[in-house]
């Protein structure tokens, strides 16, 4: 599960890069009932934050990366970031953005894996991070499409010092590795790591890519949001025993994430 104590490896963080702000703003709220705080003012906004219940749940700018597809970036809590940024350029991955203070809030940076999965770190200062996780309309679980779970599990195990395991998933469909913080137990797993064939990772021209997974009260009902408001899906809704039901989705622009409404046991 995922907490808001945010011990180093775990996921602390999350924005959205969307070529349309408002349009985005409007998505997200319909699908996952969150409520957006702009920070900028007239028609040209350039971004903000995303909140449940008054508590931030993740953030939002506006697209400027050329070339850059949508995306959701997910940020790891590290203790270094000057440090980390050795440790990825050591384990064969690029520094996208070096390590840069963001005033007094704490200190970021940006890296592709070896295959050319985008993540991100955030060393904490005043900010630790998002507000509200593992409920209903916040982030409870991250997952990384990968063309070579081995070599993943290798950079991302040296680089943020994950620990993982295994699991068969039913019906033939391959294994799943577990992601958990160094020296935690496996009830602070916060997420997983799946490997695919190239030409199924179409969505980003072949590389791995992170997505996150929002928990929600009813899957279904969520799905309906998500087509009624121009998005798409990708899987499901379906039913994974002992995790609960879940749909991969597309917001209007194409960025990927998951909905799951966990199982109550």
């Amino acid at each position: 599960m995922i907490t808001t104590d945010f011990v180093p490896g775990s996921p602390c963080w999350l924005d959205l890069g969307a070529p349309d702000v408002r349009a985005a703003a409007a998505f997200y709220g319909a699908v996952l009932g969150w409520d957006f705080e702009s920070m900028g003012q007239g028609e040209d906004v350039e971004g903000g934050m995303f909140r449940t219940d008054g508590k931030i749940v993740a953030g939002l700018g506006k697209l400027t990366e050329e070339g850059a597809r949508p995306a959701w970036m997910i940020y790891y809590s590290v203790a270094d970031a000057d440090a980390t940024t050795k440790a990825v350029e050591r384990a064969g991955g690029t520094v996208r953005v070096a390590p840069m203070d963001l005033d007094e809030w704490g200190r970021m940076a940006q890296y592709s894996d070896p295959l050319g999965g985008q993540f991100a770190v955030w060393q904490p200062g005043t900010n630790k991070g998002v507000e509200l996780v593992d409920v209903p309309g916040s982030l409870s679980w991250t997952e990384l499409y990968t063309s070579d779970a081995a070599a993943a599990k290798e950079f991302y195990g040296g680089v943020l010092g994950w620990q993982f395991s295994d699991m068969e998933l039913p019906g033939g469909g391959g294994t799943y590795g577990l992601i958990t913080p160094a020296g935690l137990p496996e009830d602070r797993m916060h997420g997983g790591l799946m490997e695919l064939p190239k030409e199924n990772l179409a969505l980003a021209n072949g590389r791995p890519y992170w997505h996150p997974v929002f928990a929600v009260a009813d899957c279904d009902a969520a799905v309906a949001e998500v087509t009624k408001n121009g998005g798409s899906v990708q899987m499901g809704p379906d039913d994974a025993e002992g995790v609960g039901r879940l749909a991969v989705c597309l917001d209007p622009s194409g960025a990927d994430f998951v909905v799951l409404a966990p199982s109550s046991s």
